[in-house]
């Protein structure tokens, strides 16, 4: 990575803290050196106590050093940059003082709701610029100089090239967040580029759940002498996370996530699948069958992915269907049970997924499903987290009994995706499926009366 001539930097962090090196273990942000109107602010947002990486992160930050944060999904590592920039931005208020890169939109837009939230009583103003929005808009936005920019690294990119007046010469911290996502997304040519434009004379933050060859590349090309904050030196999951599997048949796959939906009815769930059509295809199926599931990926707009998700959020909803797209980053606080409808075939995606449920020191289930096909991926995922995991426990015979109403919603599932499908070739437009497609309601009757009968 050419980084504009910054190679030649340290190679190695100069510190390491692994977990548990803060002797004395910090019982507040105070102790942190967290100013009193940022620890009223974190009071406020129900942060009680620092998470690990925030106590490693935190005191570091606040010496002017730079940092390579190596953290599990869901602990906390926001918090670990955002508060320390905050802190400098009180001390010498100014202008685009900071930038946030990460690989994905959703991510951006939570990461700026928790600068706000930080932020709001001491008027920081933060402004996302990511791709499948307006770019006049956020032209616009720009030339209003918010205090941070989140964003992801391509539209990013767009902007420096093309909106008149926009630069990040005054830039005094940089923060790469999932910067092993943001490289494995291709995103290498355009963080070169950004290197190239932000003074070298500033505070840089890079924070990844793993530590790649590409990641090592990045940290060697924009840090200064680093200090690594690692509280997970190998792959793991949450301890109170619950972690099963199924075993089952490839065609009943679908009967044996209904029957689990009726098992643990009450609780909001996450499913995760393979494809953009396959997760469009069971939220119409779930639909079908009275669930109140909504989908999340890759092909729906910025607009239906952020409604989508905010419907989620707001518990109108108990079950999103997501691909990859939710795996990392997202900040949804009740994941009750997260499924595995579709093996991820990359073992490193399995801890992110489950790493949407036991967040922030609760419990929570993980529930993967292995057909004939998916066994050598299994193993392979049992491998990186060092544990055989268990069979979640189930009635095969009451499974079966769900087989026809299941065969009758798939192929009205596929009806309504075939509609959708012509729909969209002749408007051109995305559809979330949240608008009943005609045929739902003439079926769910149907069932009904099926089923009497």
């Amino acid at each position: 990575m050419a980084a504009g001539g910054e190679g030649a930097q340290a190679a190695e962090p100069e510190a390491v803290l692994e977990p548990g090196a803060a002797a004395a273990e910090p019982r507040s942000f105070k102790d942190l050196g967290v100013t009193d109107v940022l620890c009223e602010a974190c009071d406020q947002l129900g942060w009680k106590t620092p998470t690990k990486i925030q106590v490693e992160a935190i005191p570091v930050a606040l010496q002017g050093r730079d940092i390579i944060g190596l953290a599990e999904t869901g602990s906390g590592k926001t918090g670990a940059f955002a508060l320390p920039i905050l802190q400098a931005l009180l001390e010498t208020p100014q202008r685009l003082f900071a930038l946030v890169l990460t690989p994905t939109r959703e991510l951006a837009f939570q990461i700026s709701e928790q600068f706000e939230a930080l932020g709001s009583s001491i008027g920081v103003h933060s402004t996302v610029i990511v791709g499948g929005i307006d770019t006049m808009s956020q032209s616009l936005a720009l030339a209003k100089k918010p205090h941070v920019i989140i964003a992801t690294p391509g539209r990013l990119v767009d902007h420096l090239e093309n909106t008149k007046g926009f630069n990040l010469r005054a830039l005094k911290f940089l923060v790469m967040d999932e910067a092993d996502r943001i490289l494995n997304m291709d995103f290498e040519t355009e963080v070169d580029k950004i290197l190239k434009v932000i003074p070298r004379d500033r505070k840089t933050f890079l924070f990844s759940a793993t530590m790649t060859k590409k990641v090592q590349k990045l940290q060697r090309a924009a840090l200064k002498n680093p200090v690594k904050c690692a509280v997970s030196s190998k792959y793991q999951t949450v301890e109170k996370l619950q972690q099963y599997y199924i075993f089952i048949p490839s065609k009943f796959k679908d009967s044996y996530l209904v029957y689990i939906l009726n098992e643990l009815a009450g609780n909001s769930f996450m499913i995760f699948c393979s494809t953009c059509n396959n997760t469009q295809r069971t939220a119409l199926l779930l639909r079908n069958l009275g669930f109140t599931a909504i989908p999340l990926h890759g092909q729906m707009s910025q607009n239906k992915r952020l409604g989508s998700l905010n419907k989620f959020k707001a518990k109108a909803r108990s079950i999103l269907l997501a691909t990859d797209v939710a795996s990392r980053g997202l900040d949804i606080p009740h994941v009750d049970v997260v499924i595995n409808f579709d093996i991820p075939t990359h073992s490193k995606d399995y801890i992110h997924r489950v790493g949407r449920t036991a967040r922030a020191g609760r419990s929570g289930k993980s529930i993967t499903f292995v057909t004939q096909y998916d066994v050598e991926l299994f193993q392979r995922i049992e491998h990186l987290i060092g544990k055989k995991l268990p069979a979640f426990p189930m009635q095969e015979e009451e499974v079966m009994l769900l087989t026809e109403r299941v065969a009758e919603a798939q192929r009205l599932a596929r009806m309504e995706l075939r509609e959708q499908g012509e729909k969209k070739r002749s408007r051109n437009d995305d559809d979330d499926t949240e608008e009943a497609i005609g045929v739902r309601n003439k079926v769910v009757g149907g069932k009904k009366k099926k089923r009497k009968a």
